[in-house]
């Protein structure tokens, strides 16, 4: 399944996106590795067995020029784009009623409309050579809302809907969408989640300390695809939640209200 692949990871810098590629790097694939953090994309690809097995092509999903310019690269060094994963994304720690417009579009053009470019640049040669696989890493509040997370969940939300409808349009065309919800996975996202004013957060949320790691994380992910599920959960015991919000939603309700926002 992955072997001989070219993989677009947006998002391959650091945490689930840099565990993805040197795993699947590892099964064989020729991994393209975006972010806007160039320095530290070229720190991942040197850890990887056959680094001329990879290339790197620096990407701010905030900046359409920058998305534009990733576009043309990828294009002019690739034939053909196997399979996308959409990693990238930035997290919120404020209170709704105190996070700027600013900072809400921030985060959407990071986590939804950057992802949604990126999507329909590869979409069109995937559905002409009836095969593709197109990853979306949401997260456990694209499900529901919760503290100090207001348009963030929306922007996973939104990712929900939209890959929901895109894979309606292309399954006939033998091209897979798969929507992953990671639970709490120990990386860094929490420190780089925006305040109300825009700027990085700065600390570890207690749960996310506590969560799997990302390379578990990713173990998870490629199972899963591998299983042909189109949407799953990641994690450890918090993805009972899942059950519980589908099951019996006003239980699960109760108990989220309970549960510390940090």
């Amino acid at each position: 399944m992955w072997n001989n692949k070219t993989i677009w990871i947006i998002g391959a810098s650091r945490g689930i996106g840099a565990a993805l590629a040197q795993m699947l790097h590892q099964k064989g694939a020729f991994v393209v590795l975006s972010s806007r953090d160039q320095k530290s994309l070229s720190e991942i690809q040197s850890t990887l067995s056959n680094p001329k097995r990879s290339s790197i092509i620096p990407i701010d999903l905030t900046n359409e020029s920058s998305i534009q310019e990733g576009i043309q690269l990828f294009n002019s060094q690739h034939s053909q784009c196997d399979i996308v994963i959409h990693c990238g994304g930035i997290s919120q720690r404020a209170l709704s009623v105190e996070t700027s417009i600013e900072v809400t579009r921030k985060i959407f053009e990071s986590n939804f409309f950057g992802h949604i470019r990126l999507t329909q640049s590869v979409l069109p040669g995937m559905v002409q050579k009836k095969s593709g696989k197109i990853i979306v890493i949401s997260s456990l509040t694209g499900k529901w809302g919760f503290y100090l997370r207001s348009s963030y969940a929306a922007s996973k939300h939104a990712l929900h809907g939209y890959y929901d409808s895109v894979r309606m349009e292309v399954e006939k065309d033998n091209v897979q969408v798969h929507m992953v919800t990671p639970g709490f996975i120990a990386t860094d996202i929490s420190k780089h989640a925006l305040n109300s004013n825009g700027e990085a957060d700065g600390a570890m949320d207690s749960h996310q300390a506590q969560g799997i790691s990302a390379k578990d994380c990713a173990e998870q992910i490629i199972k899963g695809v591998e299983q042909n599920k189109i949407e799953f959960g990641v994690g450890g015991k918090e993805l009972f939640s899942l059950f519980l919000h589908q099951y019996f939603p006003h239980l699960f309700r109760k108990i989220l209200k309970r549960q510390s926002a940090r």
